[in-house]
């Protein structure tokens, strides 16, 4: 198939990568631009633990003068990759939630006591959906979110995606957040390409990310049944196209 990949570098690359080892034309179109915040205030301390959702947050402080500190750390994130991604980084103790941000949540509630004294520490991003400060401290776990990194959207499509949207020749577009698939749909309003835009086939990471998409009336939205990489690949090749007398079957859940 002919695809779109919409995620962030370096991401997007990994991504685009393992689709093209499995046979399909990708495109690497990065709609955010991921942007350290540098020598960024962490706090007093100590902490009872770092809390990450995602990998972005670990190149926003792997300079920071505090880093060695951070390290020694117990470190709860959301999903896999980021889990890879931080002890690459040189985190040693990092447990991760293997899903949302709900099961990171719930992760943190039992293995952190409540009403201690030290407060966990969220490396975060300046947009972020959900308020997972206000969550935990809901259960009596303080938290003090602290923004290491940004992601500038980009405000229109190169001229060649623009007129391959405007023309059809994708098949489908890969969305790893809410924040590309809103920016998608800008770009392809910003270029007068909204229409094609929409009535290709749009592989989301979640339902979350997927409501802007369905809300501007996308003709085929697919959700990927865990919220991670592997599983939105999966979810791609589940549509087998095949040419039979001229038409095209095609299997995946449509959601």
């Amino acid at each position: 198939m002919r695809l779109i990949v919409t995620r962030p570098e370096p991401d997007g690359a990994r991504t685009a990568t393992k689709l093209r080892a499995l046979g399909h034309d990708v495109e690497l179109v990065p709609l955010l631009r991921i942007e350290p915040v540098r020598d960024v205030d962490l706090g007093g301390g100590p902490f009872a633990a770092v809390l990450i959702t995602s990998a972005n947050a670990l190149s926003g402080v792997a300079s920071h003068e505090r880093i060695a500190e951070l390290r020694s750390l117990p470190v709860f994130v959301v999903g896999r990759r980021t889990a890879e991604t931080a002890r690459a980084a040189g985190f040693p103790n990092v447990t991760s939630a293997d899903g949302n941000q709900r099961d990171l949540v719930r992760l943190v509630r039992e293995r952190v006591a409540a009403d201690g004294p030290k407060p966990l520490l969220y490396l975060a991003g300046e947009d972020r959906s959900g308020d997972l400060g206000a969550d935990l401290a809901a259960l009596g776990l303080p938290v003090r979110t602290v923004v290491v990194y940004r992601a500038a959207a980009a405000s229109e499509f190169p001229d060649a995606i623009r007129n391959a949207l405007a023309l059809g020749r994708f098949d489908g577009v890969l969305h790893f957040s809410r924040r590309t698939a809103e920016s998608f749909l800008r770009c392809a309003s910003a270029g007068e390409a909204l229409r094609p835009a929409l009535s290709v086939t749009h592989y989301c990471l979640s339902s979350q990310v997927a409501e802007p998409l369905v809300a501007a009336g996308a003709a085929a939205v697919r959700i990927a049944p865990r919220p991670e990489e592997a599983a939105l690949i999966e979810l791609v090749n589940a549509v087998v196209v095949t040419s039979t007398n001229g038409g095209i079957n095609e299997r995946a859940d449509e959601r």
